[in-house]
């Protein structure tokens, strides 16, 4: 991908509101959207243990990642996702 990346908003609530923190001190789960419309997303990385379990009509390619998100992280977040 030699497309360039800009993130244009957060969608749903700052995960660092009130001061809340990871156990690491940086990062937690977050969804972005991008200048383009797409959506990025940060979150665990599950695929080595996920990959194996898909479901026959799914797929994840040597270029893409298994991401975990908490329920309440998108749940949250739908009200910021656009129709």
């Amino acid at each position: 991908m030699n497309a360039t990346i800009n993130f244009l908003r957060r969608i749903g609530e700052d995960p660092h509101a009130n001061g809340a923190q990871t156990i690491g001190c940086r990062g937690c789960p977050d969804i972005w959207e991008l200048e383009n419309g797409d959506f990025a997303v940060i979150g665990i990385d599950i695929t080595d243990a996920a990959a194996p379990k898909l479901p026959p009509t799914a797929g994840c390619g040597p270029d893409e990642r298994i991401v975990r998100l908490p329920r309440n992280l998108l749940v949250k977040a739908k009200q910021d996702i656009p129709d």
